[in-house]
């Protein structure tokens, strides 16, 4: 063969700068790892991504129905992306069941790799096929289809392994990844490297694994399916070292370094709750930063076991979603009476009641603005992407510790489960904050008592004294106290201002003023978000921008208290729209506040908006013509 000949035979490079791909199978096909690896190799290779991670809230859902696909979503790109992209440019269906759950997704030219083995007459039937898809025509006049028998030649790179057939079927996500892998020009050291340290006490499973990803490269190399590789250079991101990170794991990392910046000891005491878990998990590994994290039985033990820790000195955190915040709500109360740092992350999804557990929805704004009895206002803090909540912890501690008052804190499951690069912070460039122990008495009278409810002047926050302290005896409940004092007081008078003090204290915490990306300056209609929302609508901004027309964005980080300028930056927009993932709870609020005729739209289908979606949103705004 000669020099010329190879070079022809070699599959042709094609250049892209974005490219969106999307595994799907059985919740038990191991979609969510394959997902998860090749995001791990595009961060190594330098390439901006999103994540979209979407599956069952069942443990083990029923093999080989609808309700039982599991999917994850990446979209990677050479330059700064928003979303996890709205459509995939390559769809890898491991069964009918994922087939029909995603191909309507998978626009006209689309490339689609489909594990030929599962296409059996039993999973076509319990899905509801009547002809097998594959076979009738009907895929290949809309797609680039791509016909491989996964779990066979799986096992037959496994067959000098001894492992069972069912074992080795088990590894052909890892061929999967080995093909897609070859097709976009990945590194794979990195998941050689996983697989042997995931499976350490198995090394055969571990052999296994890499033989099957191996074999899916190889596979892709010498076949003449696949005429067609693609490389997406990597994107020209500000310099730093970089990682991979999710929402959780950020919001973890965040409260570790809050622990530092305030020099308080960390307790978590939370209860497992979908998808706010693996924060518990993730701090309990940083016992070496003094983090003590408690599994508590029940969600009112957790944020008991928090508060109490903030009496005593630490920084009190609890983490749940929505259900949990309702049983949370009376110690959340209680946290305002008595005054104390206490940080709830609530991680939503969709409810009512369980709701959909595995889907995200902002639908708790209301539930954390007014979830409590009486009077009992509390600062909410909203990070906009994942790597966004490492700050948006470190802001809520922040407001906690130098105002004295539960934070809530809202991320949601998009954000929680989804990943993007974060470039790690410099810990040496992270702000203090004092926590100002109260060390001795301090009541104005000159009697030498400690006054727990005298105020700071500035903050109108109340000594926080640790238990222990010679001298600053004190006593504290969910009863009224009397101003300065802090003895139960029924006092009418004295009620009526310890309310609005309360109050006043919230309102007056310092936040930042509103940014708003207006680039032209003279933008008629203002796209205002808060939470995840951040990136879809950015990326519907930008596509309308480019299009010529004039849309500004702005985006909520602090809703309570919203930033001072917010109502000067709503008077100079024609149109103020409201994109949310709720039925209009942030346009409910804008309205009621600042008495402007705010446009919501609105999405509670358990999955983020897409961007196109919201680019016809805004064209329709601009032309006039909505609903």
């Amino acid at each position: 063969m000669t020099s010329t000949d190879t070079a022809v035979d070699q599959p042709e490079v094609v250049q892209k700068d974005r490219v969106v791909i999307r595994f799907a199978g059985d919740s038990g096909d191991g979609m969510q790892l394959t997902g998860d690896r090749f995001t791990s190799e595009t961060a190594a290779f330098g390439n901006d991504l999103s994540t979209l991670p979407n599956f069952p809230a069942e443990i083990r859902a029923p093999a080989g129905t609808l309700p039982g696909v599991s999917s994850f979503q990446l979209h990677f790109a050479n330059y700064d992306i928003l979303t996890p992209g709205d459509r995939p440019d390559v769809l890898v269906a491991m069964n009918p069941a994922a087939l029909k759950a995603n191909v309507a997704d998978l626009p006209p030219g689309g490339v689609l790799i489909v594990n030929t083995d599962e296409f059996t007459k039993r999973n076509l039937t319990k899905v509801g096929y009547e002809a097998n898809p594959l076979e009738d025509g009907s895929l290949e006049e809309q797609f680039q289809v791509h016909e491989v028998a996964m779990a066979t030649l799986t096992r037959g790179a496994l067959e000098e392994t001894g492992l069972s057939k069912k074992d080795a079927e088990r590894a052909k996500n890892m061929f999967a990844l080995g093909l897609l892998s070859w097709m976009y020009h990945r590194p794979s050291e990195g998941t050689e490297r996983f697989l042997r340290e995931k499976f350490a006490r198995r090394p055969d499973l571990a052999e296994a694994n890499i033989l099957a990803f191996k074999a899916g490269h190889a596979y892709g190399e010498t076949t003449e399916a696949f005429a067609v590789t693609y490389e997406v250079k990597p994107a020209p991101l500000p310099t730093g070292t970089y990682r991979q990170i999710t929402g959780n794991t950020a919001l973890a990392y965040g409260i570790v370094a809050a622990g530092r910046t305030t020099g308080l000891p960390v307790f978590l005491g939370s209860y497992p709750i979908t998808p706010a878990s693996d924060i518990l998990h993730e701090l309990s590994k940083h016992k070496a930063f003094n983090v003590t994290t408690f599994q508590a039985e029940d969600e009112i033990s957790g944020i008991g076991s928090a508060l109490g820790a903030s009496f005593g000195g630490a920084l009190g955190v609890t983490t749940t979603s929505g259900p949990g915040v309702a049983l949370k709500s009376e110690t959340i109360g209680l946290a305002v009476a008595l005054e104390l740092p206490l940080l709830v992350i609530d991680v939503q999804r969709g409810g009512p009641s369980t709701g959909l557990p595995t889907k995200t929805e902002q639908a708790d704004l209301l539930q954390a603005m007014f979830g409590r009895n009486g009077e009992a206002p509390v600062p909410i803090v909203a990070p906009q992407s994942p790597g966004d909540c490492f700050d948006a912890a470190l802001e809520a501690v922040r407001i906690a510790v130098t105002y004295r008052t539960p934070v809530m804190l809202l991320s949601d499951g998009s954000l929680a489960n989804g990943s993007e690069p974060w470039r790690v912070p410099d810990a040496d460039t992270l702000q203090p904050v004092d926590p100002k122990f109260a060390t001795e008495p301090n009541a104005p009278d000159g009697s030498g008592e400690f006054w727990p409810y005298l105020r700071d002047a500035d903050t109108l926050a109340r000594p926080w004294a640790v238990p222990g302290t010679a001298g600053l005896e004190h006593r504290i409940g969910g009863l009224e106290k009397a101003d300065g004092r802090g003895s139960i007081s029924y006092d009418p008078a004295n009620h009526d201002r310890m309310v609005r003090l309360r109050s006043a204290k919230i309102d007056g915490i310092t936040v930042p003023d509103l940014d708003v990306d207006d680039p032209t300056g003279d933008a008629d209609l203002l796209v205002i978000g808060w939470g995840s929302t951040y990136g879809p609508i950015g990326a519907g901004a930008r596509r309308v921008r480019a299009m010529g027309h004039k849309v500004a964005q702005a985006h909520l980080r602090h809703l309570n208290p919203m930033p001072a300028n917010l109502g000067e930056v709503l008077a100079r927009y024609e149109t103020v729209l409201v994109p949310e993932m709720n039925l209009g709870q942030l346009a409910l609020l804008l309205r009621a506040k600042y008495l402007l005729d705010a446009k919501s739209y609105t999405n509670v289908s358990g999955l983020p908006f897409k961007a196109e979606e919201l680019q016809d949103l805004f064209l329709n705004y601009l032309s006039g013509v909505h609903a």
